[in-house]
């Protein structure tokens, strides 16, 4: 189905008749895989006929909501998200779709943008109130603590203050840290080896 909107006027009036240009990932991406989940899918359900065939064919679902328009609206700027900073500082009409650790760092030359108006925050993602953002989850096999040599050690250091906390490495990674408390019963429910409740 061809898309209508070639402007940013034409899906509101309000807008400007700027031509529609979002760089992003391509569909190999972690980060495209969130945006998808979380950007697209949320589109996808303001349609009631797309909602309905969700419930009919979860595959024809997926893959017209996980799609994007192919007619260069959405220019796919590979796995290197400094390349999208790169280009968005030289056409300030183009939206691009990146981590946050990329908007953090660059401040001084791109803004992000509000959803539900929320505004992209580090405090924002750490509590979840930003819309666009979602944790990241590990898990291990309890059976093969004991067995597979250093799974121990592994979750001890995967959970520990240097790798998780506040100014751990794993922010350095661009990953936003839990909360003191969050962090203390994550770390308690690892180390513990506490199953998962579904």
């Amino acid at each position: 189905m061809a898309n209508p909107y070639q402007t940013w006027k034409d899906i509101n009036p309000a807008f400007p008749a700027t031509k529609i240009e979002v760089l992003g990932p391509p569909p190999t991406s972690g980060t495209r895989d969130a945006f998808a989940e979380l950007v697209l899918e949320g589109g996808c359900k303001t349609f009631a006929w797309i909602k309905a065939i969700k419930k009919k064919n979860k595959s024809q679902y997926k893959t017209i909501c996980h799609s994007v328009r192919e007619d260069h609206a959405y220019i796919e700027a590979g796995e290197n998200d400094n390349l999208i900073v790169q280009k968005l500082a030289t056409n300030p009409d183009a939206f691009g779709v990146f981590g946050f650790s990329f908007l953090d760092q660059n401040s001084d030359k791109l803004q992000g943008s509000k959803v539900d108006g929320m505004e992209p925050s580090f405090d924002a993602i750490a509590d979840g109130s930003y819309p666009v953002s979602r944790p990241l989850f590990f898990y291990v096999k309890n059976a093969h603590v004991g067995k597979v040599p250093g799974m121990m050690e592994y979750l001890t250091e995967f959970t520990s203050e240097d790798a998780m906390g506040e100014e751990g490495y794993l922010t350095d990674k661009g990953l936003i840290p839990l909360t003191s408390e969050k962090l203390e019963s994550v770390r308690k429910n690892v180390l513990e080896l506490t199953p998962l409740e579904l």
